[in-house]
Order: C-alpha cells, then structure tokens, then sequence
C-alpha cells in the first residue's frame, strides 16, 4: 500500500506511523518551574542527538507544562524507565493542572539534580541531567511554524544506580527498559546480541 501524509488517507483504524519509527525510548522528563513546583512527564518522541558533547532531544506536541519550565529555567533531567516504573510512569501521561506535583501523584522521589536545579526520578536506576541549548518550534516544509516543540539539551551529569553496572558496563538486561511502539503498545528488552561494525571484524 502507499498513502500521501497530506491526505493522511491510510485506511488503517489509527494511523501506522509512530507504529514504523518504532521502537523509541521514552523520556522521563523532570522540570522545575520558577514558582519550585516539579513536573515530571513522558516523552515518546525522546532519543539520544550526540555524543560530542552529549546531548538528548525530547519533542513536545503543544505547550506542555515541560516546556514551558524549560523555557524559564533552561534545565531539564530524564529519567531512565524500567519495567519496574512503567505503571507509575504511564499514569502520568494523563493531562493534570500545572500546580499539581506529578512526583506525589506517582509515589515517586524526587532526587534533586546535583548540578542542574531539576527533580529526577529517584528510583530510575539511570538519569542524565541537562542545560537546554535550544528550543526549537519545528516548522513544516513550507516554512511555516508547527505546534511541535522540540528541546535540546547537554548532559552535564549521569546518575547511573550500582545495582545495574555489570562487568564494567552499564547492563541494559539489568535495567530493563521499556520502550514505546506505536498505539498503546510497549515493549521490553529481548535477547542482546552483539554486532560488530565491519572494520571491527578480525
């Protein structure tokens, strides 16, 4: 089948495509406003941007609360989502008032950055916290602006929990993460195989 995304006329009951770019890792995003109140949400448009330096993005599709503290505060934390979370982290995909501290809905502590005056999850296993070096209101191909937001940040600091480096490594095994796929679906970790890159081969 082929259909053109203007149309967008698929035929399908719900739109395939987050179902293709799958899986993604989901960004726990921990923000702060200027008024102290914590927000912590998820984020399925997240991923790792670089690595020289470090550097993440998460995309938000309006004006959510994520963006608007980033935007005052110009620091942001994600936290690593294990399957151990994924309940607590998918109860605060619901939409709240601003005021109300996602932290407490959840049961979750709120692990304060050493570096960053940002929250992070603090029974996430892994955490990066972040310095926002750009926000950047995606435009279309016509040059017009879009109500997707997307956030660049430098990783100044990695909280990474014991109980996960294995051999040296930090061991995606142990920390089981969740990832999402398209629709309601999630996926876990599956076996882990190495492949070696061509020039690595002996």
């Amino acid at each position: 089948m082929f259909y053109d995304t203007e149309t967008n006329a698929h035929g399908m009951a719900h739109d395939p495509f987050k179902a293709i770019v799958a899986p993604r890792p989901i960004g726990w995003i921990g923000t702060k406003g200027r008024d102290g109140i914590r927000n912590l949400s998820p984020y399925s448009f997240f991923n790792a941007v670089g690595d020289r330096p470090k550097m993440v993005m998460f995309s938000s599709s309006g004006r959510k609360d994520s963006l608007r503290n980033v935007e005052e505060t110009g620091v942001f934390t994600a936290s690593f989502v294990s399957r151990t979370l994924m309940d607590r982290m998918n109860e605060l995909s619901a939409a709240v008032a601003y005021e109300t501290d996602e932290f407490e809905l959840a049961g979750l502590t709120p692990a304060p950055g050493r570096i960053v005056d940002a929250p992070f999850v603090g029974e996430a296993v892994a955490a990066l916290e972040c310095r926002v070096t750009k926000v950047l209101t995606l435009p279309d191909m016509d040059g017009n602006d879009t109500d997707s937001h997307a956030v660049f940040g430098q990783i100044v600091g990695i909280h990474i929990a014991d109980a996960v480096i294995r051999n040296g490594q930090f061991d995606l095994a142990v920390a089981d993460p969740i990832m999402r796929l398209g629709y309601m679906d999630y996926a876990g970790m599956g076996p882990v195989f190495e492949l070696k890159r061509p020039s690595q081969r002996t």
